[in-house]
Order: C-alpha cells, then sequence, then structure tokens
C-alpha cells in the first residue's frame, strides 16, 4: 500500500507501507485478550490499560522532532519513525489486517509491525521479552 505526505512545497511524497502480516502478531491476535475483556475479568475498573501511557511516550520517544517539524525539515538521523508515517501507516493497518482489534490494542499491534517492519525491534526478541513478562506475570 503506498501513503503520500506532502512536503513543504506542497507536493507529494510516496513511501510504501509494507501490510504483510507478521507471524508473532497474528498469533498474538489469535488470543483475543483485549484489556475490555481483562479488566472485567479481573474486576479491574479503569478503562484504559496500564500499558496505554507507554504506549503514547513510545511514540512521542520515535517520532522525536517530528512532532513539531513540518515533514521535509525532520532529521531522519534522529527520529526513528517520524509521527506522520507512524499515523499513516497506523490508519492503514488499522484498516486491514488489524480492523478487528479494538482500541488501543491496535494501536500497539500497528506499533508494533512498523518497527518490526523497518528493523527497529526484532521480532525474536519480542517473542522473547512477551515469553519473559508471562511468566513473571504466571509467577505471582
Amino acid at each position: 500500500m503506498n501513503a503520500s505526505m506532502k512536503d513543504g512545497n506542497g507536493s507529494q511524497e510516496d513511501y510504501v507501507i509494507d501490510t504483510t502480516p507478521i507471524p508473532l502478531l497474528q498469533e498474538i491476535l489469535s488470543r483475543g485478550k483485549v484489556w475490555e475483556d481483562l479488566s472485567t475479568q479481573y474486576g479491574v475498573t479503569n478503562p484504559d490499560p496500564p500499558w496505554k501511557i507507554t504506549l503514547e511516550t513510545t511514540c512521542d520517544l520515535l517520532a522525536a522532532d517530528s512532532c513539531v517539524k513540518p515533514y521535509e525539515e525532520v532529521d531522519t538521523d534522529t527520529c526513528a519513525l517520524p509521527s506522520l508515517e507512524r499515523r499513516a501507516e497506523e490508519d492503514e493497518l488499522s484498516e486491514t489486517i488489524y480492523e478487528d482489534v479494538p482500541f488501543p490494542e491496535r494501536q500497539l499491534l500497528a506499533l508494533a509491525h512498523s518497527m518490526i517492519k523497518r528493523g527497529l525491534l526484532d521480532e525474536n526478541e519480542l517473542a522473547g521479552r512477551m515469553a519473559d513478562l508471562e511468566k513473571r506475570f504466571n509467577s505471582a
């Protein structure tokens, strides 16, 4: 899928969004665990998952100064995932492979997808971290 951004001169700059499914993220989808269900199961009344602020912060840190500069002025050496590109990717992924996932889980999956496709995160490393977390949670 192609997306486009307007540069400072008003012309369109195109880039490709890779919507090829990622096996680990597809496995996560198949589990069907979302905050709304889990919070009900465990009697938590907060409508926001405890990881939501970390997700938002991660997006901001990856975006660096792209949140405040015009797209064509963003220094790609200091910005791992420009905010406009991340949002375009999130929108496209939300309309395709993650369309049946509620927000904010959809945003989390889209961010992980973008990071893996860009080489910012390794799928095997993510799987290992998830296994470590699951082990810690289930040992309590």
